[in-house]
């Protein structure tokens, strides 16, 4: 059964509908890019949430004039509960959106015309928590369970891994949807409870535990992570207009835009401190300790990137693609129906904006990546 304590997504059939109207009612609408008074090209990122750690390469390529330098004025736009950034971008109100791929892919599915052009998150971020004392350290330790997850195709790995562990999503677990937030864990209403490892899980370690008086700490919590159980799906890609990529200006732009992007990730690997301040400067509600934390774990998901960052790897691409068409939800639904066409990504873009920055002399595969440490205050501030 699913029970849920606090509905803030859409079922995802309903979500794909929407976007299929909307880039059907919107197809002729287009951001035509307009020069601004110091020569520069107008050009409106589409975030998928508000702006935070998640997204600091785009913010620090900003604030350190990466766009400028490429002839780029930037707006970044905030997301939120209600906005899907590939539907905004098929509509035409962004130039580029960041987008989890099997969303996007259900959105093109659907019939919106994008085109993921660059694949910054290389690891899936998405996490499975429980408090020790539930002795759940992999999927198959979930049945009879109550577990929480946050729905509208965030759930996929969550049931792909307890489908290849044996599991009946829908009737060996009590599945409840949750809040962006631990609260259902912490009061005890969910024992495994889905948090991202950048964000949710801190979470939990900016909380007090009663008991001592004291934050948790990792030693409080088991964690299941996808990218260990072989279930992991890519997030975080930089999406761009399909019919436009036929537009040479447009393909221009779009190369520009990749390497100043990418340019400001390999900026907040190198300066892990300064992105946080550039991200709580940008406007983010959550606090400094919490931000630098996201950095730190976000820079985790990218480097090192061997083939060189934004990438799209051919095998994560298609495990990817799998787990969407065969993995369901507890409606019953699948990501996908059917193999995306081969327009749904290309390396194109990104290959010649990693040649732009290597004769620029910037390190774009951080082959000596190391994470820093961070220590998280009570509340994140």
């Amino acid at each position: 059964m699913i029970r849920s304590i606090t509905r803030r997504t859409r079922p995802l059939a309903a979500a794909i509908l929407s976007v299929a109207l909307l880039a059907t009612a919107c197809s002729t609408t287009t951001t035509d890019s307009a020069t601004s008074e110091d020569g520069t090209t107008t050009v409106k990122l589409q975030l998928q949430w508000f702006k935070q750690g998640q997204f600091a390469g785009y913010l620090a390529a900003l604030d350190q004039g990466f766009y400028k330098d490429q002839g780029l004025n930037v707006e970044i736009l905030d997301g939120g509960t209600d906005i899907v950034p590939q539907t905004v971008l098929a509509q035409g109100q962004a130039d580029y959106a960041i987008a989890w791929v099997p969303k996007a892919l259900a959105s093109r599915e659907a019939g919106a015309g994008i085109t993921d052009v660059a694949q910054i998150f290389q690891k899936s971020g998405t996490l499975q928590a429980s408090f020790k004392d539930q002795n759940i350290t992999g999927p198959a330790d979930l049945r009879g369970k109550t577990v929480g997850n946050w729905g509208y195709g965030n759930e996929f790995e969550l049931f792909a891994g307890m489908t290849d562990s044996g599991l009946n999503p829908s009737s060996d677990v009590t599945l409840v949807q949750q809040q962006f937030d631990m609260n259902g864990l912490l009061s005890g209403d969910i024992a495994a409870a889905q948090a991202m490892s950048y964000n949710e899980y801190a979470q939990l370690l900016e909380t007090v535990n009663p008991a001592t008086g004291r934050l948790y700490t990792a030693a409080d919590f088991n964690t299941i992570d996808w990218n260990t159980d072989g279930v992991a799906m890519l997030q975080d890609a930089i999406w761009a207009n399909t019919d436009k990529l036929s537009d040479d200006v447009y393909k221009e732009q779009t190369v520009k835009f990749i390497a100043a992007s990418l340019k400001g990730w390999a900026f907040c690997r190198d300066n892990v401190e300064k992105c946080r301040d550039i991200t709580v400067a940008a406007g983010s509600t959550l606090g400094a300790s919490h931000q630098l934390w996201q950095v730190n774990e976000v820079n985790k998901l990218i480097w090192p990137s061997p083939a060189g960052i934004g990438m799209i790897d051919e095998s994560s691409w298609g495990r990817t693609v799998e787990i969407a068409k065969s993995t369901k939800n507890a409606e019953g639904s699948t990501v996908l129906t059917a193999d995306p066409d081969s327009e749904a990504y290309t390396n194109e873009y990104v290959t010649q904006a990693l040649d732009m920055l290597k004769n620029d002399g910037v390190d774009v595969t951080g082959e000596s990546y190391a994470p820093t440490e961070v220590t998280l205050e009570e509340g994140g501030k």
